[in-house]
């Protein structure tokens, strides 16, 4: 009788499966990253006329060092008699201006080109979180996390900034993926990597600066074995391979011991004096107030307007010295700050949602050779008690042909309203509105029947400058007209502090620009817009709530300490200092990761609990 031969049926049907495995991740990485790319190409049509406004210094100061990078190149970065060497440059990590540098470079000055390469980088990211979440649970809560991070609307509104903000993010994501993986197959060139990613994203933002520390000592809890402090110090090797040339330039250029870049101590008093409403310990809340309050006490008129130049450093170390004072004194209130301020970071941005209409696609320039289809002129405001609320006072200025508007002391009411215009539907249209606000806070809309608002924008005044000072802007509001019906221009009071907000409004003109395209992404629009809604605070911090527990009752340390080292980081580090939701985005995918565990949970108990509930009810009595 011959022997059977050995079966290798096992073998294949392992490796059949760990194929189909790798598939259904490869097409699910594929649909989140398309789905995040749609989402985000949506918001940055809507907001591409808008984003320059937000954060316009900031941004001025990201594309001024790369314009400096440009004209010099890499010699200028490490010379110390270069633009490049002026203490004002550094109020930022150079990632971001070395990635404008190297975009302007091949695509010429394209604000655009960097906001694509932000979408493709944010979309990544959303896809990175579905790897990690795989790594240690199920494929469904992956699935779940990848896309909440794919549709939010608070990633794929920071996404299209001019920020380095969402591009940070998208290295301590790969960072905890390296981790995540490395926790299963330990290997010193993994822990090395996640290491320099961290360093990695803190040539953009200087905010992770010391997540290494904390990486380095998840590393024993996740690792067992004699070589586990040898990895957790792999991680920090890895950040400072990265992170020590910009330390070393810094160095040679400024002769000085600066890790990254200035701003811990200006950011220190700032987020101090955010919570002392009464300002019992006379430190400025504004960039502008602690530059003039330096001033002031030194006898050194020249350190302001400018905070780090002259004596930066100084400055930077005098800051420093004075917040932790103020922390030693008051040990117990700076802890409350801290948990107040880290609790601030479980909550969701309210960020704008992907309008359901398509904005208006053709160029705001075409206005220079357009008639207006129509003139609101000063001197023919509507009568008392029509678009004018009671308290509200308009009046015509002869001398400047404006109209003088000061509105009452409720927070949100509307003032004002212009005469009615008729529009034609689907068309694109813009209103111009010349502005000169002396006082307080305003929010102008352009507003169609049933109160539905086309288009919208806030005027305030510029800080440390006199009412007779401020600047006249023309305010541009592009409208596409969903339907042929009136509309108006509305202002209305915008939490204005001071009350009684004072403005004066020149001849409101609105000009048709053609007819509006895109008009088929309305539906999509519509569907993204629905389940937009979904991401608010009151929802998903309950479900990430629930998430936590779930993982903690089923012992699921790994998972815990994986989906967890970054929010405890920026819980325990970050809250120490001024923070902004823009800072603390990385928190928001691992909210998602713990959403994605628990409604797997209450779909997995759903798909379970009905079979037996129908073999009850099919049971003969």
């Amino acid at each position: 009788m011959s022997k059977d031969k050995p079966s290798n049926d096992a073998p294949e049907v392992h490796s059949t499966g760990h194929l189909q495995s790798v598939r259904a991740r490869f097409a699910i990485c594929s649909l989140i990253f398309l789905l995040a790319c749609g989402v985000r190409v949506l918001s940055w049509h809507d907001t591409r006329l808008e984003v320059g406004k937000v954060q316009t210094a900031v941004s001025r100061d990201y594309q001024h060092v790369a314009q400096l990078l440009r004209q010099g190149g890499l010699a200028s970065f490490l010379s110390s008699s270069s633009s490049l060497s002026d203490l004002d440059t550094m109020g930022h990590p150079p990632g971001y201006s070395i990635l404008m540098a190297g975009i302007f470079s091949l695509s010429g000055e394209s604000n655009t080109t960097i906001q694509f390469v932000q979408i493709v980088c944010d979309a990544l990211a959303a896809v990175v979180i579905f790897l990690i979440v795989a790594e240690i649970l199920p494929l469904s809560a992956a699935t779940i996390a990848g896309m909440l991070a794919a549709l939010s609307p608070q990633l794929a509104w920071n996404s299209v900034l001019l920020l380095p903000d969402a591009l940070a993010v998208l290295p301590l994501l790969l960072a905890i993926y390296c981790l995540a993986n490395a926790a299963r197959h330990p290997r010193l060139r993994t822990f090395i990597i996640a290491g320099a990613l961290v360093g990695l994203s803190c040539w953009l933002r200087a905010n992770a600066m010391l997540l290494t520390f904390f990486l380095a000592a998840a590393v024993p809890l996740l690792v067992k074995g004699e070589r586990q402090w040898r990895y957790a110090l792999a991680v920090v090797f890895g950040t400072l391979l990265i992170v020590l040339p910009l330390t070393i330039r810094n160095a040679i250029v400024f002769h000085r011991f600066i890790p990254l870049s200035l701003g811990a101590g200006q950011t220190l008093l700032e987020g101090i004096a955010d919570y002392d409403p009464q300002g019992r310990f006379g430190i400025p809340n504004t960039d502008v107030g602690i530059m003039k309050q330096e001033a002031e006490q030194s006898a050194r008129p020249d350190y302001y307007p400018r905070l780090f130049n002259p004596d930066g450093v100084e400055r930077e170390r005098a800051r420093l010295a004075r917040g932790f004072g103020v922390i030693r004194t008051h040990p117990l209130w700076f802890g409350g700050v801290m948990t107040r301020r880290a609790a601030s970071m479980l909550r969701l941005e309210r960020s704008r949602l992907v309008a359901i209409e398509p904005p208006v696609s053709h160029s705001l320039g075409e206005i220079a050779t357009l008639e207006p289809v129509w003139t609101g002129a000063p001197a023919e405001p509507p009568l008392s008690g029509v678009g004018l609320a009671p308290q509200a006072r308009v009046s015509h200025e002869i001398s400047t042909d404006s109209l003088s508007l000061i509105g009452d002391e409720s927070k949100y009411g509307d003032q004002f309203s212009s005469n009615v215009v008729n529009v034609k539907q689907n068309n694109d249209y813009v209103f111009t509105v010349p502005i000169k606000i002396e006082s307080g806070r305003m929010r102008i809309s352009v507003v169609g029947s049933g109160s539905k608002v086309y288009s919208s924008t806030i005027v305030e005044t510029i800080e440390s400058t006199s009412p007779e000072q401020q600047p006249t802007n023309l305010v541009e509001l592009p409208f596409v007209a969903g339907s042929t019906q009136p509309v108006q221009v509305v202002f209305s009071n915008e939490a204005s502090n001071p009350p009684h907000p004072l403005l004066r409004i020149g001849p409101i003109k609105l000009f048709e620009l053609g007819p509006a395209r895109f008009l088929w992404t309305r539906y999509p629009r519509l569907l993204v817009n629905g389940i937009q809604k979904i991401f608010l605070t009151a929802i998903i911090l309950p479900l990430a709530i629930v998430g936590l527990g779930l993982l903690i009752m089923r012992e699921q340390s790994r998972a815990l300490i994986i989906l967890a080292v970054v929010p405890v980081y920026f819980f325990c580090v970050q809250s120490i200092v001024h923070t902004e939701y823009r800072y603390v985005l990385a928190v928001d995918y691992f909210l998602f990761a713990l959403v994605g565990v628990a409604v797997a949970w209450v779909i997995n108990l759903i798909k379970t609990t009905l079979p037996s509930l129908g073999a009850r009810t099919s049971r003969p009595h």
